[in-house]
């Protein structure tokens, strides 16, 4: 997850959205009102394909969020089946932080292997006790994953 969250007001303009997706590396945002609830999300697809002059008038409404103890399994399953880029991650109601493909693809990447026993686990943190051996959380260590992996 990324935390905290580029956002754009509703009332941004289009060229300070295109401006804002370039300098941060992304693809897309959450649009929120003053409070800093959501309204929407934009994308690059948004200004691509939609005509307006502000965020609120290309942003796409409908938005798919999970909250902070989704699983990742969930996650990815909404990115695949529903063919989006990224979920917004809601505690309380309140927007804590993002989700991507990248982020998903990233820790899919990282793997912890249990210097007890070498079994290996993929994850973002190692587990509390190894699947195989059951040592502790401190027994794993963080496998390098070399390039093209």
């Amino acid at each position: 997850m990324t935390s905290p969250v580029v956002t754009v007001r509703g009332d941004t303009a289009i060229s300070e959205i295109a401006e804002q997706l370039r300098r941060h590396g992304i693809s897309g945002m959450p649009v929120v009102d003053d409070a800093g609830s959501g309204m929407g999300l934009v994308s690059e697809y948004d200004l691509l394909a939609k005509s307006g002059e502000v965020a609120s008038d290309v942003m796409t409404k409908a938005v798919i969020s999970v909250t902070e103890d989704t699983s990742i399994d969930d996650v990815r399953h909404l990115l695949v089946e529903r063919r989006i880029r990224r979920v917004p991650v809601l505690a309380g109601g309140e927007l804590v932080g993002i989700i991507s493909r990248g982020d998903v693809v990233v820790l899919m990447a990282t793997e912890w292997v249990c210097e007890v026993c070498g079994e290996s686990v993929r994850g973002e943190t190692p587990p509390e006790n190894c699947p195989k051996c059951l040592s502790g959380r401190e027994k794993f260590v963080l496998q390098e994953q070399p390039p093209g992996t």
